[in-house]
């Protein structure tokens, strides 16, 4: 029975680390996104990393405690170890864009990642000059309707008075 309670409070005590970690996980991955400059942002990257390997050792002594048969409930863990995979997979997120370099294949088709105000502006300024060139393309046509029918007129208006 002494066991048992020594396990159940090691569990809790795990699963209290998986929450902090997770929080602190959470709090680091916005300031990362945040970062005004590069050096910032690389060094909550390095942050973001160490948090991210604590969570993958508690995430480790989770899958040994769910292949044990002497623990009935394993929800809550398999809620955490889900949580903390969860973390994982968006820290590959952040490594992967981490890795990409400026001038790699990746990284040039990825273009300027554009705030979504300089984006908007971008697609006005792009319609605004798609449609004057469309306005200028009509108004070359009309032009040349106007030629035409005015050569057109001054050639009957001579064969009218002649009548």
């Amino acid at each position: 029975m002494g066991d048992r309670r020594k396990l159940h409070g090691e569990i809790e005590r795990c699963l209290k680390k998986v929450t902090e970690g997770v929080e602190t996980f959470d709090d680091i991955w916005q300031k990362v996104h945040l970062a005004p400059n590069h050096n910032q942002k690389d060094r909550y990257e390095q942050e973001l990393k160490k948090e991210i390997k604590k969570l993958q050792r508690l995430r480790d002594q989770i899958k040994v405690w769910m292949s044990s048969t002497e623990i009935k409930d394993k929800k809550q863990l398999q809620e955490a170890r889900k949580n903390i995979e969860q973390k994982m997979e968006k820290f590959k997120i952040v490594e992967r864009e981490t890795k990409t370099k400026a001038y790699s294949k990746e990284g040039l088709g990825a273009g300027q990642k554009l705030d979504p105000l300089e984006k908007e502006k971008e697609e006005c300024t792009q319609w605004i000059t798609e449609s004057i060139q469309e306005l200028n393309l009509q108004i070359d046509k009309f032009e040349a309707d106007i030629e035409t029918l005015s050569a057109s007129s001054k050639k009957k208006k001579p064969d009218k008075d002649v009548s």
